[in-house]
């Protein structure tokens, strides 16, 4: 319950648990688009779309499906990372405002990395978004590592 005394840690907290709720939508919906297009990556998924040879058909890969999909696999690769430093950083004494601008323009760079990839935005939007993202979580970690060092 201590932690929840540090108005820092349940910002971290918030925006955390947003982010989880967004990588954990990414999967349900690319669940829908596979069922919407049809086209599915294991045999046993086919099965209530027919028998033998006609389920092969749906055994296919779909380009859209593989852009949710990489979505989704960019917000692995991108938010755990985020999670795992943004708790440590929450707790290195940094003041709220420095960490609600950390918390917001990463929340804000997953947002839009996202929309850039669904409508798809032109190049670099894409890749900006993602190096928003990555560039605060890098900021966070050399936070703490400072941290480490000044305290050890």
């Amino acid at each position: 319950m201590h932690l929840l005394d540090n108005e820092i840690t349940v910002a971290f907290l918030r925006y955390a648990t947003i982010l989880i709720v967004k990588m954990m939508l990414m999967s349900s919906i690319t669940a829908f688009f596979r069922m919407r297009k049809k086209a599915f990556v294991n045999p046993e998924d086919t099965t209530s779309f027919g028998k033998g040879e006609n389920a092969k058909k749906y055994l296919r890969t779909d380009p859209d499906v593989e852009r949710i999909r990489r979505i989704h696999l960019n917000d692995l690769e991108n938010i755990f990372p985020f999670i795992f430093a943004g708790f440590f950083y929450s707790m290195s004494g940094v003041n709220l405002s420095t960490a609600l601008l950390h918390y917001r323009i990463f929340l804000g760079s997953r947002i839009f990395h996202t929309i850039a990839y669904l409508i798809p935005l032109p190049q670099p939007s894409r890749a900006l978004a993602w190096m928003a993202g990555y560039l605060v979580t890098f900021s966070m970690i050399y936070r703490v590592i400072m941290m480490a060092f000044v305290t050890s």
